[in-house]
Order: structure tokens, then sequence, then C-alpha cells
């Protein structure tokens, strides 16, 4: 018990240093306005970096999926409604599914 209460709270510490970090050692860095433009996209990439690969193999066919987030993506250009985005993804693929396949 008592190990894995300092393996838990060792974790949260090697967790929490490099987060903890930069916002420490650069708090008092001041950043030309591009450098700050370029990192604001950094969450935005990273997290479509994450998401696309399991775009393509979340149905059977990797064509059937594409369609879906083509879908997707066309609606979310035009409404911000996630819940309009996220059933015209479904949408998209079912159908290419019913037609084509």
């Amino acid at each position: 018990m008592n190990n894995t209460i300092l393996i838990v709270l060792g974790m949260a510490v090697v967790t929490y240093i490099p987060r903890m970090l930069p916002m420490v050692l650069m708090q008092k860095l001041r950043l030309q306005p591009y450098i700050k433009r370029f990192l604001s996209f950094i969450p935005f990439a990273a997290l479509g970096a994450l998401i696309f690969p399991e775009i393509l193999y979340s149905t059977e066919s990797i064509p059937s999926s594409l369609v879906g987030a083509f879908l997707a993506v066309l609606v979310a250009l035009f409404s911000k409604n996630l819940i309009l985005i996220v059933l015209s993804g479904i949408f998209g693929s079912f159908l290419y599914q019913l037609l084509f396949l």
C-alpha cells in the first residue's frame, strides 16, 4: 500500500515538473508577436495530429471515414454547433457505407 502511494506521488511530481518549469522560467520573458502567434497554433496542430489517425480507422473503410470527416469539416466551416458537426460526420460516413459498400 505504501509503495503504491509513493509511486503515485512520484508520477505526479514527474508529470507536474515539466509543466511548471516553463511557466516559472519564462514568466518575465517577452516574446515577439509572431512567436506568440506561432505558439498559439500548437494546441490545434497537436489535437489534429491525435485525432486524424483515429478518424481514418473509426470505420471498416477508410473512404467512408474520409467522407464523414470531410462533411464534418464542411459543416464546421458554416456552423459552430458541435452536435450538428458530429452528426453530419456520422451521417456522411453512414451514407457512404449505405450507398457504396
